[in-house]
């Protein structure tokens, strides 16, 4: 089947992964990345009542998340505060320019392409003014927005409906979480996984591109 579209996450994709910035500040206080990923951030892989997940659907704001969360580790023994990951991902360079312009590509290629990101409402700012959202987006999901995070299916089905009730089967999703790139799978979306090395990913999804011409 023709791929119409292209769906991106932000931050692992765009920039580099978040994940990285936890197991960075979850090493310097001794703590495993299991450990600092499930007290900080919850277990991904579901949609749960988390701190974290409720900041990102926009139930709760950022400091009382991060007065939860801080509570959790206390708890388990693995002092992190939302705030140390903060001077990780300050340092991270910046938009990857190599992903941004293949998505200038695929627009002028002719494909739709949108962006869905779990989000918080008080990064909005910071995060949109990393990049040229109106001129590579279509579309533009934020979860804390919409109330919605992925890997619930609904912010899938609802990125597709505002592509115009496109099927699952016409898209490409590209996710730094493997558990998100799942979900999107198993509602019939292509999938690729952004790794440490995000140009191995963009070879992947021009290779998905590709095998959907020749069809």
């Amino acid at each position: 089947m023709t791929i119409e579209a292209v769906l991106f996450d932000f931050g692992g994709v765009f920039t580099p992964s978040p994940f990285e910035a936890l197991r960075a500040a979850g090493e310097e206080i001794g703590a495993s990345f299991e450990d600092a990923l499930d007290v900080v951030f919850g277990p991904y892989d579901h949609d749960t009542d988390h701190p974290w997940h409720r900041c990102e659907r926009g139930e709760v704001d950022l400091e009382t998340a991060r007065r939860e969360i801080r509570a959790l580790g206390a708890a388990r023994g693995v002092e992190l505060d939302l705030y140390d990951l903060l001077k990780y991902l300050a340092t991270d360079g910046g938009p990857r320019q190599e992903v941004v312009e293949r998505t200038r590509r695929l627009r002028a290629e002719g494909y739709r392409t949108a962006l869905v990101t779990n989000n918080v409402a008080e990064f909005r700012q910071y995060w949109r003014a990393m990049l040229p959202l109106d001129e590579l987006f279509e579309v533009v999901v934020d979860s804390s927005e919409v109330g919605l995070r992925k890997p619930d299916p609904a912010i899938y089905e609802l990125v597709l409906e505002r592509l115009g009730g496109l099927a699952p089967e016409r898209s490409v999703f590209l996710d730094d979480y493997p558990g998100n790139v799942e979900a999107a799978r198993r509602l019939g979306m292509h999938g690729v996984v952004v790794g440490s090395d995000h140009r191995a990913a963009l070879v992947e999804l021009d290779a998905i591109l590709d095998v959907a011409r020749r069809r």
